[in-house]
Parts: structure tokens; sequence; C-alpha cells
């Protein structure tokens, strides 16, 4: 083939990749788009559309017929009342003044102080007060063992947010704390089930669990079963709420601001509650909630004027989803150019993968994967559509947008590296556009070594560096590194979360699905490959939760954003294509976030 031909003579490296020896296990299909049923022996059904070129030849594009975006000019109408945002600043000032003050006498007991620090992650505010935890959490790990050996008598309930507190900022305290709940039989004591804010806690405790930690297996089931068991029973309508929340998403699994905001609506019903740290709380979500809606409304504003849903009408536009996820790897105020940078870099993201998946045909992405290998705007002419010369410059002007805004700070290196991660992706894109293009169903084996790289986690958790002053070039290099276990996890995590939920739609446009290469291998039904993909997301959880666990390479802060990337494939996955669909579930998290403040 001619354009085989010249991109081996352009990027020898690029028609390696794409192009090593393949023995088709299947080929069937027409105008280069296939399907499979779950035999693996008929197209599925399947409506590309047809246009003709300029040499009246039939180009056959599949399609991905999006829903539309849901929220039109809703966040550059929204109005702001700067008296009203200005009031709330000095408020929360002065109410973190106070809990600051509260902080530092809770030291005086270290079971009040853990539980207050606890109190303070949960209803999202814990960030105001950063060094004070950390130089207080160091101090009471080094005295861990005598605390708990001077406290025999400490419940379930206190344990187990002592063990929350702890995993949650790093430190490994060992699961062993719990062996005093378990019978001479090691199962764990039928006692304890009457406890219900023990079990809740043990529970959320759990899902802090690493590979090798038997009893945080066993936890997780216990709880599980007598937490369902409690809402047909005798749970309070409070606690059943909450457990409702927990069994759908575990606190460790949720979005951050998110999970605040559940929380302190829960809080706000617990009789033993703090009413100032409650006053706090509320008046800090709304203040952030203000801030964000500032960034959101100039986020629409450049994505209006750059017309970018009239330029690439095919794909998903998602300017608003883009912004709930920049907020989900970091909320707090001094990220504002961070979440301008990664929303906007997301959707360059999105619109590669709608090109790749849903538009561009197999000699067009091969120019185009060509290109990108370059980035550099004097390729651009020698695309051979307009579409993907828009897109070309697309990419490249926002990428020197970024690059203009941390160029000062002597931070060039951070858009290199992202750009080299782009260079990745687009060849793993490629690669599965072959597949589609050639009829071949890949084995599970060969589907994840690409598929792991096209999830596009680690060139997400690399645009959410840019704009972090924290992220040297050593937390490149360690984000980078395939034997980094948060980096395994992430590719693990981010790929089967994304596969379960949107696999059967992507049949049904031709798609090679790795659902159905598990099914091939395997020779299981796709109930059976989704819950083998389920045991795989856990384990992958388990290397997350270890690779977050000190002493680590790069710094807290960093590995934040891996953990926080980790949890929005969760919230966007676990139950739907949250940014395919976004009207089922992702709707109500971002009205919640962005839009509806918190009442006083």
């Amino acid at each position: 083939m001619a354009v085989q031909a010249t991109l081996l003579t352009a990027t020898p490296f690029l028609y390696t990749a794409i192009s090593r020896p393949m023995v088709p296990l299947l080929k069937i299909g027409w105008n280069g788009c296939f399907a499979y049923s779950t035999n693996s022996s008929r197209v599925a059904s399947f409506q590309p559309r047809s246009i003709t070129n300029s040499n009246h030849q039939e180009i056959v594009r599949p399609l991905g017929n999006f829903p539309p975006d849901i929220w039109g000019d809703h966040f550059m109408t929204l109005s702001f009342d700067n008296s009203e945002f200005e009031s709330c600043s000095r408020q929360v000032e002065v109410l973190k003044e106070m809990v600051k003050d509260m902080l530092v006498a809770s030291t005086d007991d270290p079971i009040e102080n853990m539980f207050l620090i606890n109190s303070l992650c949960r209803l999202g505010v814990s960030y105001h007060f950063e060094s004070e935890i950390e130089k207080q959490l160091s101090h009471l790990f080094i005295t861990l063992g005598e605390v708990i050996d001077n406290y025999k008598d400490y419940n379930l309930h206190t344990i187990a947010i002592i063990f929350q507190v702890f995993r949650s900022h790093g430190y490994k305290i060992p699961c062993d704390v719990f062996n005093k709940f378990k019978n001479g039989d090691g199962k764990f004591k039928e006692t304890v089930v009457s406890d219900m804010k023990g079990m809740i806690s043990l529970y959320e405790a759990s899902h802090f669990r690493i590979n090798g930690e038997l009893i945080l297996d066993e936890a997780l089931a216990f709880t599980t079963l007598h937490l369902e068991s409690s809402l047909a029973n005798q749970a309070s309508p409070h606690h059943a709420e909450y457990i409702v929340n927990a069994l759908c998403r575990p606190y460790h699994k949720g979005v951050p601001r998110l999970e605040a905001r559940q929380y302190i609506s829960f809080y706000e019903r617990d009789e033993s509650r703090n009413d100032v740290l409650l006053e706090f709380a509320k008046c800090d979500f709304n203040w952030i909630q203000m801030l964000l809606q500032q960034e959101l409304s100039h986020l629409c504003g450049w994505w209006k004027e750059s017309d970018i849903e009239s330029r690439f009408p095919y794909a998903r536009h998602r300017n608003v989803e883009a912004f709930f996820l920049a907020v989900g790897i970091y909320f707090e105020p001094c990220y504002a150019r961070a979440r301008n940078i990664y929303a906007k870099l997301t959707l360059i993201i999105g619109l590669l993968d709608d090109t790749y998946d849903a538009y561009g045909t197999y000699e067009e992405l091969q120019y185009f994967t060509d290109a990108m290998q370059r980035f550099d705007m004097s390729v651009m002419d020698k695309l051979p559509a307009d579409y993907l010369k828009l897109l070309y410059e697309t990419i490249l002007d926002v990428h020197d947008e970024a690059q203009q805004k941390v160029s000062e700070e002597g931070r060039s290196y951070s858009v290199s590296y992202t750009k080299n991660e782009f260079k990745k992706l687009v060849v793993t894109y490629l690669a599965q556009a072959r597949w589609v293009h050639e009829g071949y169903l890949p084995t599970f084996d060969e589907y994840l070594e690409i598929a792991l790289k096209s999830s596009a986690a680690i060139v997400s958790v690399s645009l959410a560096l840019i704009g972090m002053e924290e992220a040297d070039e050593n937390a490149y290099q360690w984000l980078i590194n395939n034997d980094n276990k948060i980096h395994k996890a992430l590719n693990i995590l981010t790929r089967l979360y994304d596969d379960i939920m949107t696999n059967e739609d992507e049949e049904k446009r031709g798609l090679v699905c790795g659902t159905n290469c598990y099914m091939k291998q395997y020779g299981v039904t796709r109930k059976e490959a989704i819950e083998a993909y389920q045991e795989r997301i856990e384990d992958a959880w388990k290397e997350l939760n270890e690779g977050y666990l000190r002493p680590t390479p790069v710094p807290i802060q960093i590995l934040k954003r891996a953990v926080n990337f980790a949890r929005l494939m969760d919230v966007a996955y676990k139950h739907d294509d949250g940014l395919g669909k976004p009207e089922i579930s992702l709707q109500d998290y971002i009205a919640k976030l962005l839009i509806h403040p918190l009442p006083l």
C-alpha cells in the first residue's frame, strides 16, 4: 500500500509499532468496518455513514452518533454576585482560624486528634491545614504502637478510623490491628455486627487494602454481607442512607469534592457534630463552588470562541464534563491554572479518541499518526483531509498555550513529556484502527498489550501535572516508568472500567471490544468476562493502594492526582458510560458540584 510505504520511509518506528505480523483469527466485514458477534462468526448489526469524496469514491465512516452537549451556554450565563463571594471569603477565613485552633488543641489527646483529622478530611477542608496535619500524623505514627498498647479497649470504630486516616495519608499502619476483633476460629466476632458505626468504619477501612492483607479481604466480605442485611432490618434512616451510599461507592473510591458534599449532609444530622466545623465546611464548599463557576465560565467561553463544536461535529462535546474531571483531580484554589490546562488537553484527548474510533478512515489516520509524531505545524498541509488539518492545528495550539503558561517558571519539560505521551497514544489508537480495518479479533493478551496504553491513563495524569509546580522532571520519570505500581494499576483500572460500560455500544459500531476478546480467548460468556474484569479491577486497586504507601519516590501531592484519576474512573464508569452518556448520572454529579450551593 502506498500510504504504508510513505510511512515506512518517514518513520520506521511508527511503522514497526503498528505493522507487526499478525495471524488473523478471523476476517469478515465490508468497507473497512467490522464487528463481531459472540461466536465470532457473523458481523453484528452496524449502520455506517457513507459519503463520496472528490474522486467519487465511497468513504464509510462509523459515526458514533453521540448524545449532544446537555449544558449549552448555562455556565456562561450564570450570575455571579461579587459581594456574596467576598462575604463568603471573609467567613471562610474567620472560621478557618477557629478550626485551626481546634486542631492544635486536639493534639493533647491522640484519639481526639485522629478523629478531628478524619472529620476535616471527610468534610473536604483538610487542604487548609496540610502542613499541620502532616506534622501531627508523622508524630502520631511514630508513637502509634504505644498509643494502641495503652488503650487496648479501643472499639472497632476507633481502630478503623485510625487505620483509615493513616492509610489515606500514605502511612502503612499494619492491618493486624483488627485481629482483636476475631475469635479463636479466625473469624470476625459476631458481637461486632451490632456495632453499626464500627461495621461501617471497618467497611470503609477495608478498601485501603493491599495485596496479601487477607484480614482486610475478609473484613470487606464480612461487613458487606452484614451491612446489606442491616438495610432490611435494624439500620436507622440516618445510618441506612450512609450505608446505601457506601455500598454503592466507598469513600476511598469517590471524587473528593463529591464525597465532601455528601458527607456534610450526613454530618449535619450527627448528634455529636461540631457546629463550627459544620459551618466552616458549608461555607468553604460554597466558596470553592463560586471560584469553580468562574473558571468554568471562562473555559466555556474559550470553547465557544474556538468553534470546536462546529469544526468537529462527529465528536463528543464535553467541555463541562472535562472541567468536572479537572475538579476531580484537584479542587484546591491554588490549582486554577492546572485545571484550565487539564480540561483543555482532556478535550483534545476526546477529539482524538472520537477521530480514530468514530470518523477517520484507516488511510487518513495513518497520515495523521505520522504527523503527530512530529508535532510540527509545517507538516499540516500534508494531511489528506481538512478536518484533520483543523484537528492538528487545534492540538498544537492548545499545547503551545500550555507551554507558554509554564515556560516562565522553567517547566517547559512538562509539556514535552506530555507530547511524548500523546505520540504514544495515537500509535495505539492506530493499532486498534488497523484491527478494525483488517477484520482482526485479537486474543485478550494481544488486546491488552495495546489497549492498556490506549486507555489514556498515563497521558491524562501527565497533563494533570503540567500546571503543578510540585511536578519536577523526577515526577514525570516516575509516572512513565512501566514498573511503577501506580502506572500499571492506572492503565488496568482505566481500560477495564471503560470496557465494561462502553463495549456493547462500541461493538454495534464495529470496533474491537475487550470483552469479546476475553470471551474468545477463554471461552466464556459476556457475564463471566465482566466478572473477571471486576476481579482484576479490585486487584488493581490493591496495587494502587500499595503504590501510595510511604516511602514514596515523589511527593504525596503528585500521588494524590494519580489516585484521584482512578477515582474518577470509578465515578464515570462504574454504573454507566459517564462521558458518552452524561445525562444518566454525571449530570447530577456536576449539578451538585458546580451549580447548587449548600444551604447555610
